[in-house]
């Protein structure tokens, strides 16, 4: 489809296609990765104690002239987390060891792997089918009805103004099935989804109240309490004890934001981390420079944020673009093309899935996490070549995430890597969740699961989730990055990031990467570390089916019914907890399930507060399958 991916540099050596038994034993990954050496455990033992080490730093200018004793119990009165720091600590120790270094020798043959993902009972899984058929049963009756008597919500009333409504000169503009999913299952549980705010998205968010004229067909936001003309609504939003309004009146709830990618917390703190050098960009640039980066849109501001995010990632160079969806929807055609072979992990982002389709490469999947899988289809790849003329694949790429959203894991990385090297294929990365919120320093899965970044060879990052802006980058050697800035659509055609968003990046990677002259970068990672393993460890404890790995912020906890998915985020909401929920077709039909996402600015007080709402909800809907059948 296009000739131009054969031109993308050393990335790109169809001899390296080969077979190579031994090239692994010059990579950083080693090949026997069931057991790790003592050396490699010990170290990453001692990098778990995240949170000492952030004390120690912190408070080593005060406590210099203070005796041992004296720091330590300091030390403890600082931790909000010690009375459960053990048993934390041991869990992500656990976890860390078996999933991402895969050592036997560190967990314990009684232990219940809590990242495994739980199996559905059978009972969820009748009750979910058995929910879903009643709801199309019965909107495939109302259609009738509505059809029958010319009368419903989704029927223009008298004769329709709009020409496309003739379906004998007009073809439907919907798919049948969309339409209807839309109509009958979606807009009854849309009032869950899509909520406006009015505030910055920190630990604490104002949410604006929405109301609905026409059963969910449509919401529109209430505005000042006065909108309602029945006093006894009016009285009942006042007396809410979530209830608050905004500068223009405007009525909202006061909410625990368990839902925004705000891992490290800048929504929070960001008048004191970032404001002043981001308002002073605003006198020297401005806000849009209204050209690509090909035209008249490069400012010193892209170069900075390219240089740091490539010495904070350990690559040669790196390339920004505008929106992190289309970072990987773009950079992929211009990576490979016809001739070419992707794998994909199975659960990769739909970003990832969209640029791999619109390659033109051949594209294969392998089992979520299964390494496995991947070496036997990479195995065949190199025997059997391309379909029909059995010739050798130009090139072969390998795609993961760093972590995966709607599952809260990390991946594989250490095994991913070993097997793309033995066979020759290149490794893209996509630390979109990771990067920052990963490994003691924030430099994402790399870090975390011990493996050079130069092992993988495309690093692929937001800049929307632990730095407080928005857009993406890739980080690579210097050839593919230069071969990108003139093959990447997003690059060359799309405008270029905002200079006061640049500035936002670079402030907030100076404040990880310590060099404003503060430990509060170090503090927010410890927190942000803390925050996650406790949320994560009560909710197991609960009895709810949790997804994903310790260390990670990203919480699933499944829901299954899909009467459960409205019921489960409106009781939340009305608990003053602002949650998100996801069912199919975004997951797997059995699979519908609530999303939190953890921040560095929470407090143990906003946890206990939101575990002990969402223990109640969780009584009220049954959903401790991890102790029933029935939940």
């Amino acid at each position: 489809m296009r000739d131009a991916a054969q031109d993308v540099p050393d990335i790109v050596d169809a001899t390296s296609m080969t077979y190579q038994e031994d090239e692994c034993e010059g990579c950083s990954v080693t090949p026997q990765m069931t057991l790790i050496s003592e050396e490699v455990e010990g170290s990453s033992q001692a990098s778990d104690s995240w949170y000492e080490d952030e004390s120690q730093s912190g408070s080593a200018a005060s406590a210099e002239d203070q005796d041992t004793g004296a720091t330590k119990s300091s030390r403890s009165e600082e931790d909000p987390y010690a009375d459960v720091r053990e048993r934390m600590e041991e869990l992500a120790h656990q976890d860390r060891m078996k999933h991402a270094y895969h050592s036997r020798s560190s967990a314990k043959p009684k232990d219940k792997d809590a990242s495994a993902e739980p199996p559905i009972t059978f009972f969820a899984a009748f009750t979910t089918y058995l929910g879903y058929a009643v709801l199309i049963v019965c909107g495939h009756l109302r259609d009738i009805c509505a059809s029958l008597f010319r009368s419903g919500r989704y029927l223009r009333a008298g004769s329709s103004p709009y020409a496309s409504d003739d379906t004998t000169k007009y073809a439907l503009l919907l798919k049948s099935w969309e339409n209807f999913y839309t109509r009958r299952l979606y807009h009854r549980i849309q009032d869950c989804f899509n909520r406006p705010i009015a505030s910055n998205p920190g630990a604490t968010i104002e949410v604006l109240e929405r109301v609905s004229q026409d059963g969910n067909k449509t919401m529109s936001v209430l505005g000042q309490i006065d909108n309602l003309k029945d006093a006894a609504d009016r009285d009942s939003y006042v007396a809410g004890q979530h209830y608050n309004t905004v500068s223009d009146g405007r009525v909202t709830r006061r909410c625990l934001n368990l839902g925004s990618y705000n891992y490290l917390g800048f929504a929070d703190d960001w008048n004191v981390t970032c404001k002043d050098e981001v308002m002073a960009s605003l006198s020297k640039l401005p806000v849009s420079c209204s050209s690509s980066r090909l035209e008249a849109g490069t400012t010193e501001l892209h170069t900075k944020v390219e240089n740091i995010v490539a010495r904070f990632l350990g690559k040669e160079a790196a390339i920004s673009l505008n929106m992190g969806f289309n970072t990987n929807a773009t950079t992929i055609p211009a990576l490979v093309g016809k001739g070419d072979l992707l794998i994909s992990d199975e659960l990769n982002h739909t970003s990832i899935v969209n640029g791999a389709r619109a390659s033109g490469a051949s594209i294969r999947t392998f089992r979520h996490n299964d390494t496995a899988h991947l070496e036997d289809i990479l195995r065949e790849a190199i025997v059997k070549g391309r379909p029909r003329t059995r010739r050798p694949w130009k090139k072969i790429m390998v795609i993961v995430e760093g972590i995966y959203s709607m599952e809260g894991e990390y991946c594989d990385l250490r095994n991913v890597v070993r097997v793309s090297k033995k066979y020759g294929a290149y490794v893209y990365l996509d630390e979109a969740h990771s990067v920052g919120a990963m490994g003691p320093t924030g430099r994402g899965c790399c870090e975390y699961t011990g493996v050079d970044p130069s092992d993988v060879d495309i690093l692929m990052g937001t800049f929307t989730k632990s730095f407080g802006g928005m857009g993406g980058y890739i980080a690579s050697s210097k050839d593919v990055i230069d071969y990108l800035r003139q093959k990447c659509a997003g690059s060359a055609f799309h405008n270029s990031l905002s200079p006061v968003v640049c500035q936002q990046i670079i402030t907030s990677f100076k404040v990880i990467m310590g060099e404003d002259g503060t430990n509060i970068g170090k503090r927010k990672l410890a927190s942000l570390r803390d925050n996650s393993n406790y949320f994560r460890m009560r909710l197991v404890d609960m009895g709810l089916h949790v997804l994903g790995n310790y260390d990670s912020p990203i919480m699933p906890v499944m829901l299954y019914n899909p009467t459960k998915i409205a019921a489960f985020s409106r009781e939340c909401f009305k608990r003053g907890l602002a949650v998100v929920v996801v069912g199919f077709p975004a997951v797997p039909i059995l699979m519908s399930r609530a999303r939190f996402c953890i921040s560095a600015g929470h407090t143990r007080e906003d946890m206990d507060k939101a575990l002990k709402e969402i223990e109640e909800v969780a009584d009220l809907l049954k959903l401790k399958y991890a102790k029933s059948t029935f939940g």
